[in-house]
């Protein structure tokens, strides 16, 4: 398997275990500030703080790239991304396709996570050169 698939593998893999962490601090803050605060305020308050977290996980652990400003301006486009995929995905799903609302939404943010994952690289991963040829491996016979 050659190095960039491997790379690309791994940062699909650690793109989803992020996710699922970034879910679980969005739903324990929001939870949290819910205690206190009214819902939409919790809301907004816990999206904000776990997408800032998403940032900073996806920049040291899926993409391992020195956070910067700009990345972290353009970092919220993954979450637009991933709104416009899923709210297009769940219309399709419940009016075109009629397989009704319940379970649509968790059906389209399966089918968002690629795209997602196309902004959020682009946005994160450094932009590199391309490779030079290495010379052929020895291997022991």
């Amino acid at each position: 398997m050659s190095s960039a698939r491997s790379v690309l593998r791994r940062q699909v893999l650690v793109f989803a275990v992020v996710g699922v962490v970034n879910t679980g601090t969005y739903l324990g803050l929001y939870l949290l500030f819910l205690t206190r605060l009214p819902y939409l305020a919790a809301h907004v308050l816990a999206f904000v703080l776990s997408m800032t977290g998403s940032f900073f996980l996806n920049a040291r652990f899926t993409y391992r790239t020195r956070p910067t400003w700009r990345k972290f301006l353009l970092f919220p486009l993954t979450n637009a991304a991933n709104f416009l995929c899923t709210t297009a995905g769940v219309w399709v799903l419940v009016d075109v396709l009629h397989t009704g609302a319940r379970w649509a939404p968790l059906l389209a943010s399966a089918a968002a996570i690629p795209v997602t994952f196309v902004v959020s690289r682009w946005i994160m991963a450094p932009r590199r050169a391309a490779p030079r040829q290495a010379a052929p491996r020895r291997t022991i016979a």
